[in-house]
């Protein structure tokens, strides 16, 4: 079984559940859901955030491991979601993966010392 694709799925069955159906998203619509998943996501990064003591001044805050894990799993949903709304499936996400990981790469390889300008162009054309 594909995982990725099984999220995928699972996470479009979930949002028709609720009644956005990425796969049927009239384009005018895709910019208002693309935002709509950006926020929800940097309210849930906001939230794992939460679960660790980044307070350097407050000495009562921990690290909640726990909460953490379902913070990045809820950062999961959003993100399949925002990538359905792209019109991207899991397979197209797992190509350009691919793809920006090997220029991720080559750039440390060449020290990244200059920003080359379009180097990762070339990604998902």
């Amino acid at each position: 079984m594909d995982i990725l694709k099984d999220m995928f799925d699972k996470q479009a069955q979930l949002n028709r559940r609720i009644g956005v159906d990425t796969t049927q998203m009239p384009e005018e619509e895709q910019p208002k859901w693309i935002l709509n998943y950006c926020r929800a996501m940097s309210q849930e990064i906001a939230e794992l955030t939460d679960s660790v003591p980044w307070k350097w001044w407050a000495k009562y805050q921990t690290y909640n491991k726990q909460n953490a894990r379902v913070e990045i799993v809820d950062l999961f949903h959003f993100l399949i979601s925002l990538a359905q709304v792209a019109g991207l499936t899991a397979e197209d996400v797992h190509r350009l993966y691919m793809e920006k990981n090997k220029v991720n790469f080559q750039r440390q390889d060449s020290g990244y010392a200059i920003k080359q300008q379009g180097d990762d162009k070339h990604i998902g054309a």
